[in-house]
């Protein structure tokens, strides 16, 4: 027997060492690659980018890079991979959980979903809050008619713009109902957005004081219904009701629109306080704040509108005839869109 048959193998050598941060990458990498190429999809052309296999297997993927997460975290990797992972699994959870538009496309569904629907939701509310605003006209056109010095008391003369018990007929018809055109400018960038300013500030009193159990919101539906029954009196009086409801018209259908709806928001705020059925104030309140929130940030939109057409158009567009029909078009308009806007097609 030779020599080198009688001595022993030499012995294997250690085998390679293998760091654990390098094993646990290795078996995942793959994994993270493909899941950051579909969210970098979803986030420039969005979730139709993927296919519907894809569609699959990115909540599989996303699952999987949390997963990974939570073991590094907790067999303490180098901090970069575990910033990568971080940074991996919130894009993927906005990819999956997060809104699928921009700021227009969210837009887009409140208007044509999300505020018809509200406003549905809260109909009795609106009523309550119409018939509380009639019955102010009403009271406000039969103080100033049966003595007119009722007018300055329920208007101030900021509001009253130099309109009173004196005014003449002349006087209304040339500095009010028919005064020139003031220019664009005026028109549309001073006028309106005084307008937009005082609208919406009446507006978010009518709607947060409802907090108050209601009755400050009804309050202040019922004072604005006299203002307008005032001056309705005021030109009855003058043989010029048509002319001052077609200057009303023109932008009051939808700028009244949004008074109510603003008073709506504020008895839905205060039936919810009132009445929280099985719950406590606040959690009611935060269950069904949602709605009214919806209806006054409508509102707001509805003040905007009111005010381009009061603050541009209404001096603009002499014509009696042609307010009614404009302001007619626009009650109509609102009519159908609150009633059928976004209700759920069924077979």
């Amino acid at each position: 027997m030779s020599l080198a048959e009688r001595e022993p193998a030499a012995p294997a050598g250690p085998p390679p060492l293998r760091l654990k941060s390098s094993e646990f990458r290795r078996l995942r990498e793959a994994s993270w690659r493909d899941l950051e190429a579909l969210v970098g999809r979803v986030e420039k052309r969005g979730v139709g980018a993927l296919t519907a296999d894809e569609l699959e297997r990115l909540p599989l993927l996303y699952r999987a890079a949390l997963s990974s997460l939570s073991v590094a975290r907790s067999i303490a990797l180098d901090r970069n991979l575990l910033l990568y992972l971080e940074n991996l699994s919130f894009r993927a959870f906005l990819a999956i959980y997060g809104p699928r538009g921009g700021f227009f496309e969210g837009l887009g569904r409140f208007l044509r979903r999300g505020f018809p629907a509200a406003v549905r939701a809260a109909r009795w509310h609106f009523l309550v809050a119409l018939l509380t605003t009639l019955a102010g006209v009403a009271a406000g056109f039969l103080l100033v008619a049966g003595d007119p010095a009722w007018f300055q008391t329920l208007v101030p003369g900021g509001l009253a713009g130099g309109r009173g018990p004196l005014s003449t007929r002349q006087q209304l018809l040339v500095g009010e109902i028919f005064a020139p055109w003031p220019g664009a400018f005026r028109a549309f960038a001073l006028m309106g957005n005084f307008l937009l300013s005082h609208n919406t500030l009446i507006g978010l009193a009518t709607f947060a004081l409802g907090i108050a159990g209601g009755v400050p919101t009804l309050l202040l539906l019922l004072y604005q219904g006299m203002t307008l029954g005032a001056f309705l009196a005021l030109h009855a009086d003058r043989g010029l009701t048509v002319e001052f409801l077609g200057w009303l018209a023109i932008h009051g259908t939808t700028e009244l629109t949004a008074i109510l709806l603003c008073g709506a928001g504020g008895l839905v705020i205060a039936e919810t306080l009132l009445f929280p059925g099985r719950y406590a104030r606040l959690e009611s309140l935060a269950l069904h704040g949602r709605r009214a929130g919806q209806i006054m940030l409508g509102a707001v939109l509805l003040f905007f509108i009111a005010a381009i057409l009061e603050g541009g158009f209404r001096q603009l567009v002499q014509e009696t005839d042609l307010r009614f029909a404009i302001g007619g078009a626009a009650g109509v308009f609102w009519l159908l869109y609150f009633l059928f806007a976004g209700r759920e097609r069924r077979r």
